[in-house]
């Protein structure tokens, strides 16, 4: 039985009304909180920062996602931990120095993430992939919510996981932009562990009952 994990993204709940949105991840079948921090440098776009973060891992009940699109990450990690991060996902394209800052990630006591932009190939992991917890496929360009699927997302699916096969490797394969009914099974079928899902859960007239749909149709 294939239990594929379902992360709502934060980015896309209600800011005027978050501690409702947790709550209902909180009482919803969703496995994860996916929570992007922006820079406005690394991406054109700024998030939120430490004191939303803060306030998230306050309420939220389950594993705290976090998903860094900025430059220089690595002055962050300590913090990021201090705030209660399960996992502390760093862009391949930010990371001049690669394997120290998963190391680094690591000795903080989280799990450790790299996330490719659609150009990246994934052949660009395969000397590290047995340092990475969690591979964050962007199946749209980082940045902004609400973008459409690239369908190419498919078929690195299929190259990293054939990667991850062949190294004996425990990693993880996130989705991260446009995930909704359409791809999701797909995707799984691909071979994703991880489905972030955001404008289509929080869009929702039903969240609770989008995110236990998607939960039901990837898990088979």
């Amino acid at each position: 039985m294939k239990n594929t994990l379902i992360a709502p993204s934060v980015l896309s709940a209600d800011f005027a009304n978050l501690q409702r949105d947790i709550e209902m991840i909180n009482n919803s079948e969703a496995d994860w909180f996916h929570i992007d921090i922006m820079d406005g440098v690394f991406v054109p776009n700024i998030s939120f920062g430490m004191p939303v973060l803060e306030a998230i891992t306050r309420h939220a009940k389950k594993t705290i996602d976090v998903h860094v699109m900025i430059v220089n990450p690595d002055q962050y990690i300590k913090t990021f931990a201090q705030l209660g991060t399960t996992n502390l996902t760093v862009h391949f394209e930010a990371c001049t120095h690669l394997h120290r800052t998963l190391q680094a990630i690591k000795a903080e006591g989280m799990k450790a993430g790299v996330a490719l932009n659609p150009h990246t190939n994934v052949a660009l992991l395969e000397d590290i992939i047995n340092d990475i917890d969690v591979v964050c496929l962007m199946s749209v360009n980082p940045g902004f919510g609400g973008q459409s699927f690239i369908e190419r997302t498919y078929d690195k699916v299929k190259q990293l996981k054939e990667i991850i096969t062949r190294n004996n490797a425990s990693t993880l394969i996130e989705i991260d932009g446009g995930v909704s009914d359409k791809n999701a099974k797909q995707l799984v079928e691909a071979g994703a562990d991880v489905l972030v899902a955001g404008n289509y859960v929080f869009r929702a007239q039903d969240p609770v009952a989008t995110i236990a749909s998607l939960k039901k149709l990837t898990s088979f």
